[in-house]
């Protein structure tokens, strides 16, 4: 539990913009937010929902990068939403509820000790992801449902050998793993809120 505090953090750590003004605050059980300056280089403001299966839900609101894309992701032990705006303060509302209704898709995903379970897709996760990361000496596998605009944003995130995007229901495949995946989840997931 400490780990998946100390990864959402992470996410906030990484706040920045380029004379753009936004929200910017995270919140357990929506506090209110300030509105600041974003550092060079942060020209979006976004907004985004994570929720961390059996143990909470957090918002936050921040600058973002040029690179921002806005969409879902569930990798079954963890979701987030978000999304990206271009205009002084437009991050203001929270980013959808991950949990919103299935659409009918599901996706393999793995829960550090294989990859046999199933997930199913909410909203706009119109595709299944599989990421492959080496941490240390430990090669780790996620997989999970994605929408696809952050589907196309992947040639983007750093530390990640393999990335890939398919269509159509558990395309993703259900290959067996035994290292945790909870290093990669929290590495992938705050790429998606910050980058």
């Amino acid at each position: 539990m400490d780990l998946q505090i100390s990864v959402f953090l992470l996410f906030i750590l990484f706040t920045a913009g380029q004379s753009r003004s936004c929200y910017q605050c995270t919140s357990l059980q929506g506090s209110s937010c300030n509105s600041g300056i974003c550092s060079d280089g942060f020209s979006n403001c976004l907004g985004a929902t994570v929720e961390v299966v059996n143990f909470t839900k957090f918002t936050a609101k921040t600058c973002a990068p040029l690179v921002c894309p806005s969409g879902s992701i569930n990798l079954g032990i963890g979701k987030i939403s978000s999304y990206c705006c271009d205009t002084d303060l437009c991050n203001n509302k929270d980013a959808t509820d991950p949990s919103n209704p299935t659409n009918g898709n599901s996706c393999y995903y793995c829960d550090g000790q294989n990859c046999l379970n199933t997930v199913k897709c909410s909203g706009n996760e119109d595709r299944c992801i599989k990421a492959t990361g080496k941490f240390g000496d430990q090669t780790l596998v996620v997989k999970g449902c994605v929408s696809k605009l952050i589907c196309d944003a992947t040639s983007f995130i750093p530390s990640v050998e393999g990335i890939s995007c398919c269509e159509g229901n558990l395309c993703n495949g259900s290959q067996s793993v035994t290292q945790s995946v909870l290093i990669f989840c929290g590495s992938l997931l705050s790429y998606f809120l910050m980058h």
